[in-house]
């Protein structure tokens, strides 16, 4: 069982700020010490390039950040060389998109997906119909944002090259059947792209088992630095795609006729100068999130939503969005009161959460509004910081919303 008082020891930011309620995990998580020590480490101890040196403070930091691809090829069960740092998920997406576009697709190719994704599992795909003349296709939800196995089953038609989709929800917290999706699709030969920035930093996802073609997630929401995203490709597909940028360290030679060659494996996607300490200090918070165990953060938020849930429907002025769905942020509204009006009154009572629509914008087809609030969790939150949450939501009125800013 998880020692939750322990862990939050790691977390500097909880000391700094005691009286803090930090519930605005979705959109990025607190760090570890661990995680900042790297960080400061890199600058103050071996602050180097990485790949271009010949001396030892440049060789620790190719054995670093190389170092740091093993790391995620274990949390996610495949091979490093299937691992390739980004800026964060929505890089990884648009490459992915852009790839498809530039070397799989052809006009008239369908992209499945749905309302409920975020905007990085959306605009690049757009881009590609203005681009490639692919088309995108939606599959109905229900109104909590699950996806239904039989409708998934109706839209998979021959046209269907790729399906993307959110493995949780990034608002409602649905959990997609992603194996499902994945016999499914590749049964009529499209392949399945998965936006994990909400599933990989609180359960074990097998990127083997699930059988998915492609995973984007960022450090950020895992408990490392800002700036750094992972994209997990399999190796055949990595081989047959072209980069999106183009510039130094990613090429084996160029020359003045125009022509080049360009390096294989991971390096290929790499271009220019790296978050070199983002990605030595996202390995520490991967091993560290190992180290506590995916399922036991699992296990223990998915208790946590519970009671969390379980007391916020004890409220008569709270309307909530996903009382069915078992994972993920609660996302709520208290009735009359604006989001971010209701949003600021929290924060008035040291309580951090997010209002609007949370890059979801068109999910208001399916929940029938397009402004929130999303109370995310993480494994450090505890019941007594639901317990303040809930008793601040209790107070939310239309009268005390607007007073905070009068």
């Amino acid at each position: 069982m998880m020692d939750v008082q322990r862990i939050r020891k790691d977390f500097p930011m909880l000391k700094a700020h005691p009286e803090l309620v930090y519930f605005d995990n979705g959109a990025t998580t607190l760090k570890p010490q661990c995680v900042i020590d790297a960080v400061n480490d890199f600058y103050t101890a071996h602050t180097s390039n990485v790949h271009r040196g010949d001396y030892a403070i440049a060789s620790l930091n190719d054995r670093l950040y190389d170092g740091a691809r093993g790391s995620f090829a274990k949390l996610l069960n495949c091979s490093s060389q299937e691992i390739i740092f980004t800026h964060n998920a929505t890089a990884s997406l648009n490459q992915i998109a852009w790839g498809l576009g530039h070397d799989f697709l052809k006009p008239g190719d369908v992209i499945l997906t749905t309302e409920a994704e975020h905007a990085s599992n959306l605009l690049p795909w757009f881009r590609m119909k203005e681009e490639y003349g692919v088309e995108v296709r939606y599959v109905p939800l229900d109104n909590q944002a699950n996806l239904d196995l039989s409708e998934f089953a109706k839209a998979l038609t021959p046209e269907v090259r790729a399906v993307a989709v959110a493995m949780v929800t990034n608002v409602l917290g649905s959990i997609q059947p992603i194996k499902e999706i994945s016999r499914m699709a590749h049964a009529q030969g499209a392949l399945v792209i998965v936006d994990g920035a909400q599933a990989v930093p609180h359960m074990k996802v097998d990127v083997k088992d699930l059988d998915i073609d492609f995973l984007a997630f960022s450090a950020h929401k895992m408990c490392g630095p800002s700036g750094v995203g992972i994209l997990y490709g399999k190796k055949q597909l990595l081989d047959a795609m072209s980069p999106v940028f183009m510039g130094g360290d990613m090429n084996a030679r160029f020359q003045k006729e125009c022509t080049y060659e360009l390096k294989k494996g991971p390096s290929k996607f790499e271009a220019g100068t790296p978050n070199i300490e983002g990605v030595i200090a996202s390995a520490k918070a991967c091993e560290y999130l190992m180290e506590i165990g995916l399922d036991e953060i699992h296990a223990y938020e998915k208790e946590l939503r519970a009671y969390f849930l379980e007391q916020m429907q004890k409220l008569g002025n709270i309307e909530i969005y996903n009382p069915d769905n078992l994972y993920g942020p609660i996302d709520f509204n208290a009735k009359g009161v604006f989001s971010q009006d209701a949003a600021g009154y929290l924060a008035s009572r040291n309580i951090a959460v997010r209002s609007g629509n949370h890059c979801a914008k068109i999910l208001h087809e399916v929940i029938g509004t397009d402004s929130t609030i999303r109370a995310s969790l993480y494994f450090y939150n505890t019941k007594e910081e639901v317990d303040r949450c809930v008793s601040a939501c209790a107070d939310i009125s239309l009268e005390n919303a607007i007073g905070i800013f009068f």
